[in-house]
């Protein structure tokens, strides 16, 4: 008989930083929550950062009930407190912890109200206008101000940073010299997690993939070949309409003749 699957825990997490590394992808529906589930993912992430996607947490946490789900707070938080608020919002629906790009001041002020959180490092695709998409940490003057800005985010109190886009020897020293776990997106396998979108892992949209990820299928193609089989159906369904060819007597519901005639002398009609 199987054993159930443990749900872990954030101590648990920190228990098994530099054990071993832990697949990590980001769900965007239940019906992915329930397949990453059943295939062993150790971790996952979803939004909410839109009304939307807050309205879907609770049917991602019933797909994969045993998994441990990160949601992602929105962009642009105003203030510690709107932080905190939409934060204890995402775990009292069965979060087991929020990331955060926002400030270490507003991480901060969510650590001390005990919130799981995970904070970014490296390239951060909202503020590109700074940085453009690259590599972040290629010189020695941006890796040691990568350095401080992973020890400013651990003294906020984040248990967890995510590591997007830095060269992979960089991602391993830095795993080593902090007690956040590291998630790398992008930054090699020398971190504690190893994340990915389902997008990239199902080849789900029509855009060049990413240099860091791999996609495994091509649900973009079933996609398109889905939408030509609705097209096809729809079109059968049209032409049996006009040839009369539907509905055919095993769709009709019978009634009896003299029912029928009964009716149609109630109430003074005339026989279709």
């Amino acid at each position: 008989m199987l054993r159930p699957r443990k749900k872990y825990t954030v101590r648990d997490l920190q228990l098994l930083k530099g054990q071993r590394c832990l697949t990590h992808i980001h769900v965007k529906s239940p019906e992915e929550a329930a397949a990453a589930e059943s295939a062993g993912i150790d971790l996952m992430s979803c939004s909410f950062d839109s009304p939307e996607s807050q309205a879907q947490l609770p049917a991602l946490v019933a797909a994969a009930p045993n998994s441990f789900l990160s949601c992602a707070t929105p962009h642009g938080l105003a203030s510690r407190e709107e932080a905190i608020r939409v934060a204890f919002r995402a775990l009292e629906i069965g979060a087991s912890s929020v990331y955060c790009s926002a400030s270490p001041f507003i991480i901060e002020a969510m650590a001390r109200e005990r919130i799981p959180v995970v904070g970014h490092l490296g390239m951060v695709p909202r503020h590109v206008t700074w940085t453009n998409y690259r590599a972040i940490g290629k010189t020695a003057d941006e890796a040691v101000q990568l350095f401080r800005q992973m020890k400013t985010l651990e003294s906020a109190g984040a248990y967890a940073a995510e590591l997007e886009c830095v060269p992979h020897p960089l991602a391993t020293f830095l795993c080593a010299q902090t007690k956040m776990l590291l998630m790398s997106l992008g930054s090699g396998a020398g971190c504690d997690t190893q994340f990915l979108f389902s997008d990239d892992i199902l080849g789900d949209y029509d855009e060049r993939l990413p240099r860091h990820a791999k996609a495994y299928r091509n649900f973009l193609e079933e996609h398109r070949r889905l939408q030509r089989e609705r097209i096809a159906a729809f079109g059968e369904y049209v032409a049996d309409v006009q040839a009369g060819r539907f509905p055919e007597r095993s769709h009709l519901i019978e009634m009896d003749e003299a029912v029928l005639k009964k009716v149609i002398e109630a109430v003074g009609g005339a026989k279709p």
